[in-house]
């Protein structure tokens, strides 16, 4: 892990996808949410706070990318028509590890897809932190040859 390893973070709502995550270690996205690919060398689930009680509301686990492919829908999720011929990234990876703590939605706000950075993930405490630009954060080289 380093600090510069891009991390990115989607959201779990339903129940059925975080059971695929947790027991097949694979996640959909939507190509068209990430027209510029992926991208990202870790992937980290917000789950939402109207499906998960206790830990929803909050970042709460993350895993290593593996793998992606694109795939219809229809593929991924037989015997959902809705969007079947929808193409998804299929991102592979890792067992999912715990965030402790996780990284809390306070103030609450709509969270869709965030890009950040291994260093900024893993000392978060809210979701603002994520798109934290102090100095350390946006010069890494500079304070790592001053320390």
């Amino acid at each position: 892990m380093y600090a510069d390893d891009r991390v990115l973070v989607g959201v779990l709502n339903r129940k059925k996808d975080f059971e695929i995550a947790r027991r097949q270690h694979w996640y959909r996205i939507p190509e068209r949410q990430l027209p510029r690919g992926l991208n990202a060398e870790y992937i980290a689930f917000f789950l939402s706070g109207k499906v998960f009680h206790g830990r929803g509301g909050a970042i709460a686990y993350f895993a290593r990318v593996t793998g992606l492919e694109l795939a219809r829908r229809a593929d991924l999720l037989p015997g959902e028509d809705k969007r079947s011929a929808d193409i998804y990234f299929k991102l592979q990876f890792r067992n999912l590890v715990e965030k402790d703590p996780p990284i809390a939605n306070v103030p609450a706000r709509p969270i869709s897809f965030i890009r950040t950075t291994w260093d900024r993930f893993i000392s978060a405490e809210t979701i603002a932190d994520l798109y934290c630009a102090g100095d350390f954060y946006v010069d890494r080289v500079y304070h790592a040859l001053r320390n």
